[in-house]
């Protein structure tokens, strides 16, 4: 699904973002991306969606690939993915189906196909009964799942997570993790870059740690670690 090779990204003036990244993301697998600000999170995530090219090394998405990708490739790639900021990026002159539906219009979707693909997917979220609803009238949490419905409409074989509890209080986060656990379980793959280690330690899903752009801890490497001490 995702593989990153010895993946380094240095920034005019900045410096190095990310230093000689190597890890892996299964097909249907939930994942934490963690660390301090300015770790590298968002730049992984970038060089995911491909906003970003790596400096050196590889990116591999779906079965593309950075070195190889062209431009015009970019935007199949991403109709493969779903993405979900923080700020939720919702457009406050439309309701929140018309905010749904706009991922599909701009992919050329059919416009007889529309109305029911927006329909499931606000369902899924719970919002089926919100979708006149323009943005101010919603909650934080609610503005989060009109945004992961948006995400989700596409039927991405991955969803990318940036921070998308990092604005809502506890209430509204649990909520908004459980609908990822939910997604998760259907079979779409999650990638969660976020600041909560309450969420991390609440549950068993694999943790990468990022610091000054470097991985320092890969929960899934640590167990199999203990397991070849514990077979030796």
């Amino acid at each position: 699904m995702i593989r990153f090779t010895k993946v380094t990204k240095d920034y005019p003036r900045l410096g190095a973002a990310l230093n000689d990244v190597s890890f892996s993301v299964a097909k249907g697998e939930f994942v934490f991306l963690t660390g301090p600000s300015g770790a590298g999170k968002s730049t992984i995530l970038k060089l995911i969606y491909m906003e970003e090219r790596p400096t050196d090394g590889e990116v591999r998405v779906a079965g593309l690939s950075s070195v190889t990708i062209r431009p015009r490739d970019i935007p199949k790639l991403r109709r493969k993915l779903g993405i979900v900021f923080q700020d939720f990026r919702l457009l406050e002159d439309r309701t929140a189906e018309a905010n749904v539906a706009f991922a599909l219009e701009v992919t050329g979707t059919p416009r007889s196909a529309i109305g029911g693909k927006v329909s499931r997917a606000l369902t899924q979220v719970g919002l089926a009964s919100k979708a006149t609803s323009y943005p101010r009238e919603l909650s934080g949490g609610e503005q989060q799942r009109v945004a992961i419905a948006r995400a989700l409409v596409n039927d991405p074989v991955l969803l990318i997570a940036d921070e998308p509890t990092g604005n809502l209080d506890d209430r509204a986060t649990r909520g908004v993790f459980q609908l990822l656990r939910d997604i998760n379980a259907s079979g779409t793959a999650v990638l969660m870059a976020t600041h909560n280690l309450d969420l991390i330690r609440r549950s068993d899903y694999r943790s990468i740690e990022l610091n000054r752009g470097k991985i320092v801890f890969d929960s899934a490497e640590a167990a199999r670690a203990a397991i070849e001490r514990f077979a030796e």
